[in-house]
């Protein structure tokens, strides 16, 4: 692929807006319809661990034929495949590379080195040579070995949109005794026992190492970094709570698997009008004392300088992107 061609896909990939990626089985019809009309800024079609063995050829078929045939609007649409130790299906990718039009980019699951981004790239660009409009790669890091080779991952390919955090496969690869997909056993935790003989337990959040490595591996290269789903889709409260967690980390957005997390999930994304106003008065603030020649000024009682300006520039851009919609 050309560098300008590559560029042009690097840009495109960080002005998507995708707080909230929805996963539907692709073999289910109805749901790839209900996913297409619904307020989610992205939709990842299935052909992996939501899909029985023996219907992956149908929800291949009914994969392509619902991205050329129904309306996703500004949706970024991704398929994911599926992939082993052998490799990817390779005639996964070329059927989409092939057929399906309206596909943005390609999810590929359980990567754990550069090797595979390599494989999918190559099958991409023999199906797409020369177009104007080049699919992405978007790889799902759900094993130990996957976060180890994080960063060499995040730098294998200028077709690289972004890295997801699987984090339920990333349980089975660590052999965590876990409640739910997403959620942390009760057993982490932390127990003190204070100067009169009194015992005090704090929760642990076994998921923070991996999240976080995921996250800088993803914004040293220029990525955008989605968290993986909260199992317990019927509690809004745990959906938007571990949301917020992903969102005040640096995450750009969230996998959901019921349309009823999106709203939860989408707030939780959405800086508050707290942290708008206290956004907009830094940037004022260091304005005014830019103007007196000044690098640095009290607000609040708490220095401010241009590292501020860089945070409160972040927080804007997400109430703007929330306000507009998906890009």
């Amino acid at each position: 692929m050309s560098t300008a061609t590559s560029s042009a896909a690097s840009a495109a990939s960080s002005l998507r807006t995708t707080r909230t990626v929805l996963a539907v089985p692709g073999h289910r019809q109805r749901m790839v319809q209900s996913a297409a009309a619904s307020a989610a800024d992205a939709v990842f079609i299935d052909l992996e661990d939501a899909v029985p063995p023996e219907k992956k050829d149908e929800a291949l078929r009914t994969a392509i034929e619902s991205l050329n045939a129904l309306d996703w609007g500004k949706k970024t649409v991704l398929v994911r495949i599926n992939a082993s130790e052998a490799g990817v299906a390779q005639h996964e990718v070329r059927a989409l590379v092939r057929e399906a039009a309206r596909l943005d980019a390609v999810l590929v699951p359980k990567v754990e080195s550069a090797d595979t981004v390599h494989e999918v790239e190559r099958l991409l660009d023999e199906g797409r040579a020369g177009t104007a409009r080049p699919l992405e790669i978007e790889a799902l890091i759900e094993t130990a070995r996957g976060v180890v080779n994080a960063d060499a991952i995040a730098a294998s390919s200028r077709r690289l949109g972004a890295l997801h955090f699987g984090v339920g496969d990333f349980s089975a690869s660590l052999g965590a005794r876990t409640v739910e997909i997403g959620g942390t056993h009760p057993g982490y935790a932390l127990t003190l026992k204070n100067e009169v003989g009194n015992y005090a337990t704090t929760p642990l959040d076994l998921w923070t190492y991996p999240m976080m490595r995921i996250l800088v591996a993803a914004r040293a290269f220029g990525l955008r970094a989605v968290d993986g789903p909260c199992g317990a889709f019927r509690d809004p409260v745990l959906t938007r709570a571990w949301a917020l967690k992903a969102a005040a980390m640096g995450y750009d957005g969230k996998q959901v698997i019921h349309p009823d997390q999106i709203e939860p999930t989408r707030a939780a994304f959405m800086p508050t009008e707290a942290e708008v106003r206290a956004a907009q008065r830094t940037l004022d603030a260091l304005a005014e004392a830019e103007a007196a020649g000044l690098a640095a000024v009290s607000l609040d009682g708490k220095l401010v300088d241009f590292a501020n300006v860089r945070m409160a520039q972040r927080i804007l851009a997400m109430s703007a992107a929330g306000e507009t919609g998906a890009t």
